[in-house]
């Protein structure tokens, strides 16, 4: 039998501890900077335990919080390494504490298992990532909003099952898009409000035999509460990547619906909108070719996260209660999730501000046949049963021509027709998000300064 590996947990196969491992090496890179401050919290909190000998004095957990600051630091550096010995973040940071503070390291573990720090590390990094993300979906339902105020009243042909159907206008559509991103917004905001409980202290699943304080750790890292049960904190893990990734594969969707649109009217065929030089990509063989790449990866990618939604629903799907090694495979679609839709986002809102509106193409389009609905609709107030009037417009089509698609548009006046939009309202709803982020990361960014006893995130006295 080979000699094993020594790393902090035992003596391990190196072929075992490679596939065990798996891609935690890398994935960790980004959750260094939170498993420090992860611990930080929990060593201050064993420095406030109830115990005849302290586990920490006050000086002793303000120097290891110093170590972590450093850690944080030699990290942002590109100077901390993740060894393949450690097997993860959470055994590199407590090595490096190791080395650098002798005993005063070995003691950081006390009281907490790597499963209820891995889950901790991946709540307050979904913390940081949502955040950025509902400001960056909010922005760009400005931008759209923005588009379809300047355009209220441009002309666009209405279309059901991509036929011409009824006068509409490229206020409507553009503000219809940024709509779904709203309701996107309050899923959001519902799955940020869930994973803002903390696990830290639940140790294996089971509690530990020792006075913890799971309220003062939670409050210590900016979350809302402890998450109550310590079994169901640990069976949390998944669940609750999994609720984001549902709400992050809505997110895509719609904004995979709004690529669908642009590939076909940037059509030559269509030609309702151009798209600058600078955000198309070319041909190798074909000079004259402006791709719309953006729109298509964007719809690809839709389906990308769609898919790390579903290999984490997938992996959960009949485990047991309890921690199953299973939940390490959730780690990397989730992260990959989070990053597909930030910078689909991001990279859609400069790209929208840019469109040049072709608004003769789009008054083309608005062929006589969209009007026959109106028109019926005409006869009927003037007393013709609904049925009648719809078949009378449907034999006589040449009655059609000469109406101003704009004029007709805008007569419908209700909430939410192309005459009755309300933009203020809407953009309400996208400035009351950015009021919320705005909020959440200075209570969080405050926190963590008091935690670590610098400025975060800066890490400046």
């Amino acid at each position: 039998m080979k000699r094993g590996e020594k790393t902090l947990v035992g003596q391990i196969d190196p072929a075992v501890l490679a596939y065990t491992a798996g891609e935690d090496m890398q994935l960790d890179r980004v959750l260094v900077e939170v498993d420090c401050i992860g611990t930080a919290a929990h060593v201050t909190m064993l420095s406030e335990m109830p115990l005849p000998t302290p586990l920490f004095t006050s000086v002793e957990k303000d120097q290891v919080i110093a170590a972590l600051v450093e850690i944080i630091r030699d990290h942002r550096r590109g100077h901390f390494e993740i060894q393949a010995a450690d097997q993860d973040v959470h055994l590199a940071v407590e090595r490096t504490l190791t080395k650098r503070l002798g005993d005063l390291g070995k003691r950081v573990h006390t009281g907490r298992s790597r499963n209820d720090q891995v889950a901790v590390d991946l709540r307050l990094f979904a913390k940081e990532q949502l955040l950025l993300l509902l400001r960056e979906t909010a922005d760009f339902a400005k931008v759209l909003l923005t588009f379809a105020e300047q355009h209220k009243e441009v002309p666009m042909a209405g279309r059901t099952h991509l036929q011409p159907a009824m006068p509409s206008t490229l206020g409507l559509w553009a503000s219809a898009h940024a709509e779904s991103l709203l309701d996107d917004l309050e899923l959001l905001q519902e799955a940020y409000r869930q994973n803002d409980r903390s696990p830290l202290g639940s140790a294996a699943g089971y509690g530990v035999p020792l006075p913890i304080d799971r309220a003062r750790t939670s409050d210590l890292l900016g979350f809302a509460r402890p998450i109550h049960n310590v079994l169901y904190a640990s069976m949390a893990r998944g669940r609750c990547e999994n609720i984001i990734l549902m709400v992050l594969s809505q997110i895509m969707l719609s904004v995979g619906r709004l690529a669908e649109d642009m590939i076909l009217y940037v059509m030559p065929e269509f030609g309702y909108f151009r798209l600058p030089s600078a955000y198309c990509t070319g041909s190798s063989i074909m000079p004259q070719k402006q791709n719309p790449d953006v729109f298509e990866l964007t719809r690809a990618r839709s389906s990308d996260v769609l898919s790390c939604a579903l290999r984490v629903s997938g992996i959960l799907k009949g485990l047991p209660g309890g921690y199953q090694r299973d939940l390490q495979e959730t780690k990397a679609p989730f992260m990959e999730g989070l990053r597909l839709t930030y910078d689909t986002v991001k990279v859609l809102q400069p790209l929208m501000s840019s469109l040049e509106v072709n608004e003769s193409a789009l008054r083309a389009g608005c062929i006589a046949e969209i009007f026959a609905t109106d028109r019926a609709l005409e006869l009927v107030a003037d007393g013709v049963p609904f049925r009648d009037a719809y078949d009378r417009v449907k034999a006589e089509p040449d009655a059609l021509e000469g109406r101003d698609p704009v004029m007709a548009a805008m007569q419908k006046q209700h909430e939410g027709a192309p005459g009755g939009l309300d933009f203020a309202a809407l953009r309400k709803r996208a400035e009351s998000t950015i009021d919320f982020v705005n909020r959440e990361t200075v209570c969080y960014h405050e926190k963590i300064s008091m935690l670590l006893g610098v400025g975060y995130p800066v890490l400046e006295k």
